[in-house]
């Protein structure tokens, strides 16, 4: 699969993915069992496919006792086809997610109007981003017109947690966990993936924002780090932080 070039700004890989019916885009939110509680209300974890945000997500609401609000990139029924032919089916594949915000959009408000913490595995505005990676301009033009016709509030997160990777490791991830539709990744498209991750969140300032590069993190399969990373979470101070192991940043 080639990657387009004419845009390398905001943009990686569509996310999450909703059929036309909307009550079949989201699932109810899943409820974890009372452990620790946290302060944080509304918690997003973020960044570029393989690199591990739905289970970060799911770990961290089942220590905190949060609710989940996760993507479903799977129900897109073009996304398959656009790792075959990118040019071709990335402008119905972003459309197809941007019918899946309008319900999530609706959970998050229910949750935050209830008082539910809740722990999310995507950002709705990195649509955007990748519509300006994969899109030419004319098609870009259109989706953002018809994205402004969707009326989606976007309440900002109490903390946004972006993981990061090398393209090395994503590629090595995606390949041990052998999902079908991601065969067809390629290493080029990976890169632009990373590259547009960290154009986008260098600028963002919406919510606090702790990056943590995973590249020797395992939050998966260790406890001590996943101890780690909540240590750090909880010692973050200032809307922005880094953390790499084995650094005290």
């Amino acid at each position: 699969m080639s990657v387009p070039t004419r845009r390398r700004c905001d943009r990686g890989r569509p996310v999450g993915a909703a059929p036309m019916n909307p009550s079949a885009v989201v699932p109810p939110l899943t409820v974890h069992a009372p452990a620790q509680h946290t302060p944080l209300g509304y918690l997003v974890i973020e960044g570029p496919i393989g690199v591990g945000k739905t289970t970060l997500a799911t770990q961290l609401a089942t220590r905190w006792s949060m609710q989940t609000l996760l993507e479903r990139a799977a129900d897109n029924p073009f996304l398959e086809r656009f790792y075959h032919d990118n040019a071709r089916y990335a402008l119905p594949a972003q459309l197809d997610f941007l019918l899946q915000r309008e319900t999530q959009m609706r959970a998050i408000a229910d949750a935050r109007q209830r008082g539910t913490p809740l722990a999310a595995d995507f950002l709705p505005q990195k649509d955007e981003l990748f519509a300006r990676l994969t899109l030419p301009d004319d098609e870009f033009t259109l989706y953002r017109a018809l994205a402004a016709r969707v009326p989606l509030a976007r309440p900002a997160p109490d903390l946004v947690i972006y993981l990061q990777a090398s393209p090395e490791t994503l590629f090595a991830r995606i390949q041990k966990r052998a999902i079908a539709m991601e065969t067809h990744i390629t290493d080029a498209y990976l890169r632009a993936l990373c590259d547009a991750y960290s154009e986008f969140f260098y600028h963002y300032d919406d919510a606090p924002l702790l990056s943590v590069n995973t590249d020797h993190l395992d939050l998966a399969g260790s406890d001590a780090d996943l101890d780690l990373l909540v240590k750090h979470i909880g010692s973050m101070r200032g809307r922005k932080a880094v953390w790499v192991k084995g650094t005290a940043r």
